[in-house]
């Protein structure tokens, strides 16, 4: 069988790769992670964050766009993963030209955050809906709940709080986030006599390792986060998928966040959701109380940071993090895959 995949985001890619063994006898072609195949396009082409970088990228995307419908022709299924901005106009685009060919779309569009329109779309263009979150189904009536990736993705939770004297630095994964956290970040590991560890996303090259990051010799360099959150006893979080990671893995931390102000205005005027973080937001449509500090903007200073650091209970903590385990229940990939290919 042949498979059109677009998976623009590390993210996405990270998904895609946990899937990817059950997909079996599957071809993929489209956008998605060299080590999967041969990709029409890498991911990295649109690593985009903000106004200025899309505007950057509407040429590239709408070329790609079109290379994408030619692929459709001869594929058999369609499976389109987060990046709605990109994969809604996508499925339009093939659904018209192609009405029979069956779309899937995995990670929805967060229409609970914004965009609440999105939906309406994703229902008319899509054939079948793949839901992540358990509170989905509230703005997206047909869709089916397969369980949260992360809990397959991750292969090991803590059990008791660790004393390891280590703790972990995230900068995001887009170039935006690392040059916009790791100045704070460089002067915030000078007060932490623990061992540092700074967890570089695989994707950045050593040059742009260089660019981005600046001196990193005072850090213990990881690829792997599953790997380094689970080491450490504290973690200084960019907001994103790795919040959630962090929650679910039962790592304490704090979830910084800092953007363009213009770009962070237009966010806080649209958006209507009390918390940024996934773990918080899925507390919120629970109807319980947050699970971890939020620090946006201008707190995203040294000493707001460390304040959190020392004031947090760990002990706590965990037992919310395994609270939010029986929450999203178990993953189920291999469903995943046979809905899609079915």
């Amino acid at each position: 069988m042949k498979l059109l995949v677009s998976a623009l985001e590390p993210s996405s890619n990270l998904h895609l790769k946990a899937l990817y063994p059950y997909l079996r006898e599957t071809e993929l072609c489209g956008i998605f992670d060299e080590s999967l195949g041969t990709p029409l396009y890498s991911p990295k082409e649109f690593s985009v964050m903000g106004i200025k970088d899309v505007i950057g990228k509407i040429f590239a995307a709408k070329e790609a766009m079109s290379e994408l419908l030619f692929l459709a022709r001869d594929a058999d299924k369609v499976l389109l993963i987060d990046a709605p901005a990109f994969n809604l106009p996508l499925a339009k685009k093939i659904k018209e030209k192609y009405p029979d060919k069956e779309i899937s779309y995995y990670v929805l569009p967060k229409v609970w955050a914004w965009k609440k329109k999105r939906a309406a779309k994703v229902d008319k263009y899509c054939d079948k809906l793949l839901s992540i979150f358990p509170f989905e189904n509230q703005f997206y009536p047909r869709c089916i709940y397969v369980g949260n990736p992360l809990m397959d993705e991750i292969k090991t939770f803590k059990q008791e709080v660790s004393t390891n004297n280590k703790i972990a630095f995230l900068a995001g994964s887009r170039k935006s986030e690392v040059r916009s956290l790791m100045p704070i970040y460089h002067e915030l590991r000078r007060k932490h006599s623990q061992e540092a560890l700074l967890v570089i996303p695989p994707h950045f090259s050593e040059q742009e390792i260089k660019e981005l990051y600046g001196d990193i010799s005072q850090y213990t360099i990881m690829k792997n986060t599953h790997e380094a959150l689970l080491q450490v006893d504290f973690a200084y979080v960019c907001s994103g998928t790795a919040t959630l990671e962090c929650s679910l893995i039962g790592t304490p931390m704090v979830l910084v966040f800092v953007a363009n102000r213009l770009e962070y205005w237009i966010g806080r005027k649209f958006v209507k959701l009390k918390h940024v973080g996934l773990a918080n937001i899925i507390y919120d449509f629970a109807g319980k109380d947050a699970m971890h500090a939020e620090l946006l903007q201008d707190e995203v200073n040294v000493e707001r940071m460390y304040e959190v650091y020392k004031t947090i209970d760990a002990q706590k903590f965990l037992e919310r993090s395994i609270e939010l385990r029986e929450e999203l229940g178990q993953s189920r990939l291999k469903d995943v895959a046979e809905i899609i290919l079915q």
